[in-house]
Formats: structure tokens, sequence, C-alpha cells
């Protein structure tokens, strides 16, 4: 088949390279987003999937926008069998979703009608889900509303972040995309099921604001906040003034905590307030209070440093027992804007 491809991140590369190294289907062009300055120069940088078919020497168009722009125009020529969309970034004009013969192809990553939206990977994790997958499905005007063709489960492992899970979902995704379009080569039609909308759930796209950290829920909750918010907006609190962005951590058992026995010894009832640091652990970080127990800090990185070592940051008094962290929203007026440019 011929197929005009379109998508941006690194989670389009393993769809566009199996279609490349295809021998039943020929990339005729590749749209992508426009090239999006990066770094402390600001320098514009290629999004991957435009490197790539670079290197292929496949044809590649960056619009701006596609509304009201009569783009289908621009592809036309090019007589696609099919467009195969992964992670695009923008919603295709009806002119374009009725251009190729068995429609616009999407590749999301989850389990659809679950997770409609621009982060499914991230709130899958947020949630607390141990199972997600990938979707491949007609597009239609809405928001991830079409036809289903297939589904594939993955497991979300107890280590998994947003980086790790979406690399695996990005190639189990490929993988199944070719298995659609060879099917649909084969049979010459695509088969596919109207989803159940009154099972849909959305996941919105991420905020700033989603990273602040709120202490009082339960350490689980926590735990699966910091490896979901991963890599960006990250999980971040504010200690002594500063935002604070906490990478790694892990459960603490309450027993292990030295500074809490002795602070049971002398008053019986003593709970820490959610956000306190209640004991450094050698050579390993410091533990702060939830709303039910205690996590270990292993990785920080604190405003306009690096990602450093818990322990190393107790090792420097940069934290210590009985310090606070506070997620207060009116702390982050003034925290710059480093949200993705992808």
């Amino acid at each position: 088949m011929r197929i005009i491809f379109m998508g941006t991140p690194f989670f389009a590369v393993p769809t566009l390279q199996r279609l490349l190294d295809s021998k039943r289907h020929q990339v005729a062009a590749v749209v992508t987003q426009p090239d999006k300055p990066a770094g402390r120069g600001k320098k514009l940088q290629p999004p991957p999937v435009k490197e790539l078919a670079l290197e292929h020497s496949i044809p590649v168009f960056q619009p701006e926008k596609l509304r009201g722009q009569r783009f289908d125009t621009v592809l036309a020529p090019f007589q696609p069998d099919a467009i195969v969309v992964v992670a695009y970034g923008k919603i295709l004009p009806p002119e374009i979703l009725q251009l190729p013969k068995y429609g616009c192809i999407n590749l999301h990553a989850s389990l659809l009608p679950k997770y409609r939206g621009a982060a499914p990977v991230q709130w899958a994790i947020i949630n607390g889900e141990r199972v997600t997958g990938v979707t491949i499905m007609l597009l239609d005007e809405g928001m991830d509303t079409g036809d289903i063709i297939a589904t594939e489960e993955v497991e979300i492992l107890e280590d998994d972040d947003t980086t790790s899970l979406s690399n695996m979902l990005s190639v189990v995704g490929a993988n199944l995309m070719l298995q659609v379009l060879d099917r649909i080569e084969e049979t010459g039609k695509v088969e596919s099921t109207p989803q159940d909308h009154s099972q849909a759930t959305y996941a919105p796209m991420l905020k700033k604001s989603d990273g602040l950290l709120p202490w009082e829920l339960r350490t689980d909750q926590i735990l699966c906040r910091i490896r979901g918010l991963q890599p960006w907006p990250s999980a971040f609190s504010f200690l002594h003034g500063r935002m604070w962005k906490i990478l790694k951590a892990e459960p603490f058992p309450e027993a292990d905590s030295l500074f809490l026995r002795a602070q049971r010894a002398k008053e019986p009832d003593y709970k820490p307030l959610p956000g306190t640091v209640t004991s450094v652990v050698r050579g390993r970080g410091f533990t702060v209070a939830t709303g039910d127990g205690h996590i270990l800090v292993r990785l920080v990185q604190p405003q306009d440093k690096q990602p450093m070592e818990a322990a190393a940051a107790v090792n420097g008094r940069q934290v210590q027992v009985g310090d606070v962290f506070v997620s207060d929203p009116a702390f982050l007026v003034g925290v710059p804007d480093d949200s993705p440019r992808s």
C-alpha cells in the first residue's frame, strides 16, 4: 500500500521504521510538526520523525496548521491508500480524513475507550493501572472516538515510568500496526468495531501544576505519581521556597525509622504532618511522611540544579529531619515554564 505517515515524537519512530523496512508498503510522504526551539540556545530542532524521513529521502511536510488550509490538495497527488497517524499532535480535518482509500489509521497508547486524550501513558501510571496497551483505530472527527481495528495489552511493571512504558508501547504498537496494514492489503477491507462510548475515560494533557505532589495521598498513590509524571512536569514540592523535583522514591516501612521510634517514645500518639522529612537513611536518602506512611526519596533535583542522589542532598545539609515539603500552588508563580516543545 501507498502510505502517508503523520507523526512527530520518538513514540512515532518505531512505526515509521517498520513501514520503511516493510517490503509490502511504501511511505510516499511524511507530515510532522514544525521544528521547535530547544535547549538553552533555543536552536530549532527537527522532530525525530522528520530526521528519520530525511535519512530515507522521503518528502517531509511541516504545516503550522491544517484546518482551513486545504492541505488535502498537497497530499492528494501522493494517492495514499492509507494515512497512518502516530502521535502527530493535531486533529485532522474532514477533507484529510476522507482522502485515503482505507481511511486514516491511528495508533493510540491505551486500550480504548479508556484514556482518550493527549497523555494516556502518564495517567494510566498515575492512576495505578496494572495493565494498559495499544489500540489501532480509524480516525473520525472526534478525539479518539473512532472504530477499533485491533488492540494489544501490555503489563505495567512496578518500576515503569512514562519513558519506559512509552518505549514498550511504541514497539508493540508498531508491530500491531504492520499486522493491521498487512491484513487490510490482503483482504481489501478494514474490519472494525465501534467503541462503547459509555465506558470512555480521559487523559488530558498534563499541566505544570499537575506535578504538585499532594503528600496527604497514600504512599502507593504518591509513588505512582512520581513515576507517571516523568519526564515532565515531574513530581515536585517546595522546600525553603525552592522547587524540588522528586525523581525516584520507594516505600519505606515505618518500623525502620529510628526517628519515629524516638519521637513516639516521648509522645506515643506522634504523627508527622504529611510532607515532613522524618529520617535520613545513610547512603540511601531521606524519608518523607505521606498520608498513610512514608516514602524513601532516592533521587531529587533542586531548582536550578542537576539531578542528584538524595543522600548527597542530606550530606550537604540541604535536607534535614524536621524539614517540611509544601505543595502550595502559590509557589508556582515565578517558576520558569520548562514544558516540552515537541
